[in-house]
């Protein structure tokens, strides 16, 4: 599907196509075999590289058979997408494409998506690129995992704790160097929990790119990446061929509930100037210590954005709801998926996509009028690590707070030239600030990156100018929406691919009308889907810990009850009770 058009000649340009066959392989990148989201029977899965200006073109066939999918380009200014995802690319840099169904991508369907640029600021400084990849893996599958994190028997909503680290989806990574010269490595935390602080021995990195934006050079011995943050460093090599060093990627325990005995938090590689040359044991360090993002000055310097003309204010936090699950919250609200897809409502309620009131009341949706200067306040009432992530577009980051310095007060002097991201982590019970110009009508997320916090419902939804997206795309005429007076049938707009609008009727998803299906009243929400009622007025997470251990001791006492009943009637009913045999 084209969403963005960039004009750009057509000799300069190419189209760069991909057949992706998506089915289960076998993988065990830390020795522990276990069934895994391949592409064209392969695991790890291809990277896709182009070049600003291209026209890429992903064919997807999903042949999971128990599992449906999407494909999320990460950190493109993508709006929409089917089973043939078609766009052209104008932004240069590092990105990555995932799974974005059902906490999906942590069972392997996630890679690196690399944009190369002909006008990068550094394209003379460096010899060669490499990609790095970094991620948490598990040994069970997505759904059970996600099944157990979100029910009453995980009442303070403990995440799981991954059983291992990866680099570059395997372990004891060797990379050959040669002396002298300078590597750009790109760098994609594709995790789905674990936040991983990263360094070479001995070697210094410039920081040059974040999240697709060039930056001035920084260096760093040491860098912090949430999942989904990019980085891409330049590191020259040494002269002196006769050692070998550590590459070290040291999962943030600071962010499980409870650390395994049995867990090695640390994945490690080799920067190999010498086969022959042993590959030494890391260094032990007394603490991390690594880069701030939050001091990067972008490279084209884009001033502080000014004269704020809508502020959106999101308070988060975690509680339990009447099921004894814990649930995310932003206001007082978890996100709970519409039956229509938003981005249907806003191209099928004319005029009436403007009111908030037809996404429904628990989306957390908020209307975005066009080329408005947008501020999210994001106060953090949990005392987790949360990388928030915005689709189709960047951010300034002009304030992030330091841990415990509760809701944001207006008190903080913002940098004069911002660094810009696409995902940004708020400390614990900390705040962060974040401006953008809606510029980009289309309907972007707005989420925890964490992946359990997804299926938990910490989402916020921005409808970006649906009167202007109307006139960018249109939901052709067909029996589920020609009842509808209110569907775009402007002949100038895009039309939504039709293997995507029959993906939905052959899942039984409406296409038209508001958040609850309704196309006559558009502000009449009966029927929308709900989350569970409140909990009980008295319960918190800890009496339903309390709660479930005692249902827990109940059925073991009966079932020892039974068991005793058993052997009274095999022993013939003996007077004395149980005999114990020493």
């Amino acid at each position: 599907m084209r969403i963005l058009l960039l004009l750009v000649s057509s000799a300069v340009a190419a189209t760069v196509t991909y057949d992706f066959n998506i089915t289960w392989v076998t993988a065990q990148p830390d020795g522990f075999s276990r069934p895994t989201i391949g592409i064209n029977g392969q695991w790890p899965i291809p990277h896709i590289t182009a070049t600003v200006g291209d026209r890429v073109i992903v064919n997807v066939n999903n042949q999971l058979g128990n599992q449906t999918t999407t494909l999320h380009f990460h950190g493109l200014y993508m709006n929409g997408g089917s089973f043939v995802y078609d766009f052209h690319i104008k932004q240069p840099g590092t990105y990555w494409y995932h799974s974005h169904d059902s906490g999906q991508y942590p069972d392997g369907l996630r890679g690196a998506l690399i944009v190369n640029d002909p006008d990068s600021p550094y394209k003379d400084q460096y010899d060669e690129e490499l990609v790095l990849t970094l991620s948490d893996w598990y040994h069970d599958q997505m759904p059970g995992l996600i099944r157990h994190f979100m029910s009453y028997a995980n009442p303070t909503g403990a995440e799981p704790v991954p059983d291992s680290a990866l680099i570059n989806d395997t372990q004891n990574l060797n990379i050959n160097v040669e002396p002298g010269k300078t590597y750009m490595f790109r760098i994609v935390n594709m995790a789905a929990f674990a936040a991983q602080y990263l360094w070479f021995e001995d070697h210094t990195m410039r920081i040059v790119e974040v999240d697709g934006v060039y930056t001035e050079p920084a260096e760093a011995k040491m860098i912090y990446l949430t999942p989904a943050q990019r980085y891409s460093v330049l590191i020259t090599t040494k002269n002196d061929t006769s050692t070998n060093f550590a590459i070290v990627g040291s999962m943030d325990q600071d962010l499980f509930d409870k650390v395994p005995e049995t867990l090695n938090p640390n994945v490690t590689g080799w920067l190999v100037y010498d086969k022959a040359a042993p590959l030494p044991i890391p260094t032990l360090i007394d603490a991390f210590d690594p880069f701030d993002d939050f001091t990067l000055i972008p490279y084209d310097r884009l001033p502080l954005l000014q004269d704020v003309s809508r502020t959106i204010q999101l308070d988060m936090k975690m509680e339990n709801l009447g099921n004894g699950a814990n649930y995310a919250f932003f206001n007082n609200r978890t996100y709970t998926r519409p039956k229509v897809p938003t981005l249907y409502s806003a191209l099928t309620t004319g005029e009436m996509a403007t009111d908030v009131g037809v996404y429904g009341s628990n989306t957390n949706a908020f209307v975005l009028g066009q080329g408005e200067v947008v501020e999210i306040v994001l106060n953090s009432l949990d005392p987790g690590k949360h990388p928030f992530h915005l689709h189709g577009h960047e951010f300034q980051a002009v304030v992030r707070s330091e841990e415990e310095a509760g809701v944001y007060v207006n008190n903080e002097t913002m940098p004069e030239f911002p660094m810009r991201r696409d995902t940004f982590m708020v400390r614990p019970n900390g705040n962060i600030v974040l401006r953008f110009r809606a510029d980009n009508p289309g309907i972007w997320l707005f989420h925890c990156h964490i992946e359990w916090h997804v299926s938990s419902g910490l989402m916020a939804t921005m409808i970006e100018a649906p009167l202007a997206l109307q006139q960018q795309l249109s939901l052709p005429q067909s029996p589920s929406t020609s009842p509808n007076p209110q569907t775009n049938d402007n002949a100038s707009a895009l039309p939504i691919p039709p293997s995507h609008l029959s993906a939905c009727t052959q899942q039984g998803v409406p296409i038209a009308g508001n958040a609850a299906g309704n196309t006559l009243d558009l502000l009449d929400l009966s029927g929308e889907n709900l989350p569970p009622g409140k909990l009980a007025e008295g319960f918190e997470a800890r009496g339903m810990v309390a709660m479930v251990f005692s249902c827990v001791a109940a059925l073991g006492g009966m079932g020892v009850i039974v068991w005793y009943g058993w052997l009274d009637v095999k022993t013939g009913g003996a007077k004395g009770g149980v005999v114990v045999q020493t």
